[in-house]
């Protein structure tokens, strides 16, 4: 009973500290209950991981030097049209892994319905064209990798010369 007694006590505790404020600006004629707007917030986490991925210092952006103000409006601009393509993509692949039910492996080689693309961009590294008398091969295509890419768009396959 004891046991239970602090179980309680320690659950009341997290309630209490997980409480927070959140303002909105949507008018009282509208429906728009608490949980809606929790779900409203927390979906803002996606795109500032986005934003965070453009500071990584993996991505160099921080050693790019413009001397205009337009210059850097340009580079702000197509920085935020790749983020938007990256999210493009990675909706795609995730929409068909969860469309076929399945999924692929992720770093600790459990199967995941959600991967990034930045981690499908590591699987893919390593992979070669070689031409030889003309004709063209991949190298490092493996099972898994082809099977990963059933789940690309047909204009991405082309470029590991598979059909269908």
């Amino acid at each position: 009973m004891l046991i239970q007694a602090d179980n309680q006590k320690i659950t009341s505790l997290k309630r209490k500290a997980g409480r927070f404020i959140i303002a909105t600006n949507k008018l009282n004629n509208e429906s728009f209950n608490s949980d809606d707007i929790l779900r409203k917030y927390k979906e803002q986490q996606a795109p500032e991981r986005g934003f965070a991925f453009l500071k990584d210092p993996l991505f160099f952006a921080d050693s790019v030097f413009l001397k205009t103000p337009q210059r850097v409006e340009t580079m702000a601009m197509l920085m935020g049209l790749c983020l938007l393509v990256y999210a493009l993509g990675q909706r795609q692949i995730r929409s068909a892994l969860q469309t076929a039910k399945t999924g692929i492996k992720n770093q600790l080689g459990q199967l995941t319905e959600r991967p990034t693309l930045r981690w499908i961009f590591q699987c893919f590294q390593g992979i070669h064209l070689v031409v030889f008398s003309g004709m063209k091969r991949i190298a490092n295509l493996t099972d898994e990798r082809q099977f990963t890419l059933k789940f690309f768009p047909l204009s991405c396959r082309k470029y590991y010369i598979l059909s269908g």
